[in-house]
């Protein structure tokens, strides 16, 4: 899937284009689009990858009651607000890898939000939660595929008026991610292992090792 060729697309509210990253949100945005009293085109990047991940999971109560599909997913080890001197902004399953990472490295300054529906992009609910962390000193786009595919190029503008908006953090984002490709894989394990690594480590602010 090119999500970017999507995104491309994207104007005037003409259609939805989500990455999922919990059970309960894919149930709810399938659900949202099902009972909505219009009909426009729904685009869901699903890895299969997710499937089998333990960390992909919801609760009961995340599926019942009062539930609902949430735009923005905030993060659950996240620390309090005024602590946050790094956001790491992101959409999908690259999630997993940086929480991992951040949590491993005992790293008590970087919060992780998950951006689940990239068009209609939710400046709204953006805006909140960076205008909560007052001592906000960078904010980073990370994600998987190379710089000139995925959301970068289409979050960049908007992130940057979140910014301005919220009155707090930095003018603008920075990128964590591949660089430039014209293919969309490596084609090789261990290539993508190292490279999935070292836009892990640049996202969070952390060393790399050496190869």
């Amino acid at each position: 899937a090119r999500l970017e060729r999507y995104l491309q697309l994207c104007a005037e509210d003409n259609m939805q284009v989500a990455n999922c990253t919990t059970p309960a949100n894919y149930f709810h945005i399938l659900r949202r689009q099902m009972l909505r009293k219009f009909r426009k085109p729904l685009i869901i990047m699903t890895p299969k990858s997710l499937l089998r991940h333990k960390a992909a999971v919801s609760s009961v109560a995340d599926f019942t009651g009062d539930s609902i599909f949430h735009r923005v997913l905030a993060d659950p080890k996240a620390p309090a607000d005024a602590a946050v001197k790094r956001l790491v902004l992101c959409s999908g399953k690259v999630y997993y890898d940086l929480a991992d990472a951040r949590d491993a490295a005992g790293d008590t300054e970087t919060a992780i939000v998950r951006v689940e529906q990239i068009y209609p992009f939710p400046s709204g609910d953006l805006v909140g939660r960076i205008a909560r962390m007052t001592n906000l000193e960078t904010v980073v786009w990370c994600q998987e595929e190379p710089k000139n595919n995925g959301a970068w190029f289409f979050v960049e503008p908007l992130i940057e008026e979140c910014l301005a908006e919220a009155k707090t953090g930095p003018a603008r984002a920075i990128y964590a991610g591949r660089k430039a490709s014209a293919a969309t894989a490596t084609g090789l394990a261990k290539t993508h292992a190292a490279q999935q690594a070292a836009l892990v480590a640049a996202a969070l602010g952390h060393a790399t090792k050496d190869k």
